[in-house]
């Protein structure tokens, strides 16, 4: 095992790519998976992958995590200390278009790495998730010690069910697993399907934006150096199997496995429109909405209690919404080659 090695699945995505170059910048030789699937722009991921390239100790495989075997070979090859598994099907609405595709990636491509991580145990495995595990839940802000049985998309549903699975390897493989729920994760080189992308792109071209839920939507907006940040001081958080089953109060450690869930939030729920505002601030025009009802699947709000992320770690995100919405718009003139009117 070499203790200097990250395996990211997912690399050339939204988040993968920005921690990616963090843990090169920290010295780490990066082993990255990404199939480059054409759920969104496959120019976008093309390029942040190109950028990762230019690091000698990045090397990246542009095939599925799902194919039967893979993971296990590449666990064998490069023998990981730590993977962090980011490659999913993204995405609550299209999960009601397409399941199947959630099925295969995020299920079945879970499982190939638990297997290849039973084969070949790294020292810390860290799973995404996402805050829309908490599904049904009223009780804000979210808490990681809180039940979450009432997942409210396919989705959803099938990123709970990696925590169930990774638990269950957890327990039986003494693994360690830290598994992670984002929140709204959005900053420079973002997915063309989230609004921030959307809305920006439809403000600079004149065009209307749909508002879902009449603007009373509220989000915990998370930004992805933050989320970074987070993911790689939990990196260093090992989770143990607790002595006699007993965990301590507030923290979400399994009683009988070294297996942890921890929130990634901004600890702020945050209004739609004060967000559109923030783009409006941005962009310097104003927003033409389209106010629709709320979408299949979608929960009116988020909001992440990340204490516990806090205790483990000692940080908590810091980038405020004008701040991070105001670098997306920076970077995507540039990208797009958008000037000021």
């Amino acid at each position: 095992m070499s203790q200097k090695t990250v395996l990211v699945t997912g690399s050339s995505g939204f988040i993968g790519y920005h921690l990616c170059r963090r843990l090169l910048a920290d010295g780490f030789r990066v082993v990255g998976v990404d199939n480059l699937s054409d759920y969104y722009s496959v120019q976008l991921k093309q390029d942040r992958q190109e950028m990762l390239e230019q690091y000698p100790d990045f090397s990246v495989i542009n095939r599925s995590i799902e194919e039967p075997g893979l993971m296990t070979e590449l666990f064998a090859a490069h023998e990981p200390a730590y993977v962090v598994h980011l490659a999913a099907q993204a995405g609550v609405r299209y999960s009601i278009e397409n399941p199947r595709s959630y099925l295969e990636s995020n299920i079945t491509g879970t499982f190939e790495i638990l297997e290849a991580a039973r084969a070949h145990p790294p020292r810390h495995m860290l799973l995404a998730s996402t805050s829309s595990a908490f599904g049904a839940n009223t009780q804000m802000p979210y808490q990681e010690t809180q039940r979450a049985d009432h997942q409210m998309s396919f989705y959803a549903a099938t990123k709970k069910a990696t925590e169930n699975m990774a638990h269950s390897y957890a327990h039986l493989f003494d693994l360690p697993v830290t598994m992670f729920r984002f929140f709204t994760v959005y900053g420079p080189w973002g997915r063309p399907d989230m609004a921030l992308f959307k809305f920006t792109k439809a403000i600079l071209e004149g065009k209307p934006i749909d508002v879902y839920n009449f603007g009373d939507m509220q989000r915990d907006f998370t930004f992805v150096t933050d989320l970074v940040e987070a993911i790689r001081l939990l990196m260093e958080v090992i989770p143990e199997r607790p002595a006699n089953g007993v965990v301590p109060e507030g923290d979400s450690l399994s009683p009988v496995a070294p297996h942890r869930v921890v929130n990634i939030g901004n600890s702020e729920s945050v209004r739609l429109t004060a967000f559109i505002e923030a783009i409006e601030a941005a962009t310097g025009r104003k927003a033409d909405q389209n106010l629709m009802p709320i979408q299949a699947g979608d929960v009116p709000a988020t909001w992440a209690d990340a204490a516990l992320l806090n205790r483990l770690t000692g940080y908590s995100p810091q980038t405020s919404v004008p701040e991070g919405v105001a670098r997306f718009v920076s970077w995507y003139r540039e990208y797009y080659h958008t000037v000021p009117s």
